[in-house]
């Protein structure tokens, strides 16, 4: 039960003050919810893709600092980041209920994060506690900002028409950068690069917190 509880509680946690920060007019919940099942659902295609992935990236990259690449940018960010990013497509786009740029920003938050739950109960199950309050202090917290980082250029993207296709690149290629620099960043194993983790977290929370801010600021229901 208490495995149950560490591997959860940071998911809920961040899912509530997401649902909060979207302050003047609140999704609906069935649909926060399938979003979040979205999130659980693509696990299973994310894995047979890193599956693939991993067995075909040896051929061309080699060395500790290529397989850490390798592994960081092509395995794990590239393949889940850009199924999260078709589960919130799918999802919203053509939602009526996606008719502000922060539900960019909500939606796909919902959706990294329930990848991230069912990653983050195979973690815990398999390796205890220490490892889930680790994750919930770090890898939860992350999901969350790939996940705005994503949402908040989707959102730009489905209300500019000028700059669409722009905005909708930048929502696959900034939280796909962003994943592998933090999965690097642990993977590499140079005694340098891992002190730069928690100041690179600390740079994620800023600037994620920017863009929730900036698109709150200019929401459309402001002042309704």
């Amino acid at each position: 039960m208490n495995l149950l509880i560490v591997s959860v509680a940071p998911i809920a946690i961040i899912l509530f003050y997401i649902y909060y920060r979207d302050k003047y007019e609140k999704e609906p919940i069935r649909l926060l919810m399938k979003g979040l099942g979205a999130g659980m659902i693509i696990t299973i295609p994310v894995i047979f893709a890193e599956q693939a992935v991993s067995a075909v990236y040896p051929l061309f990259l080699w060395g500790q600092i290529g397989d850490a690449f390798g592994n960081a940018f092509l395995v794990a960010a590239l393949c889940e980041e850009a199924f999260k990013l078709l589960a919130v497509y799918l999802l919203i786009w053509k939602n009526p209920n996606f008719n502000e740029r922060f539900d960019g920003i909500v939606y796909a938050v919902f959706v990294s994060l329930g990848f991230a739950l069912v990653e983050n109960m195979m973690y815990v199950f398999s390796h205890g506690m220490e490892t889930g309050l680790s994750r919930a202090f770090t890898a939860v917290p992350a999901h969350a900002m790939f996940g705005i980082m994503m949402g908040y250029y989707l959102g730009l993207s489905r209300f500019s028409a000028r700059k669409r296709v722009q905005f909708f690149t930048l929502a696959f290629i900034v939280p796909f950068f962003f994943h592998g620099v933090y999965d690097f960043i642990l993977m590499v194993n140079i005694p340098w690069i891992l002190l730069l983790f928690f100041p690179f977290l600390i740079f994620l929370m800023r600037k994620t917190n920017g863009k929730m801010r900036e698109l709150e600021n200019n929401s459309i229901f402001k002042y309704q």
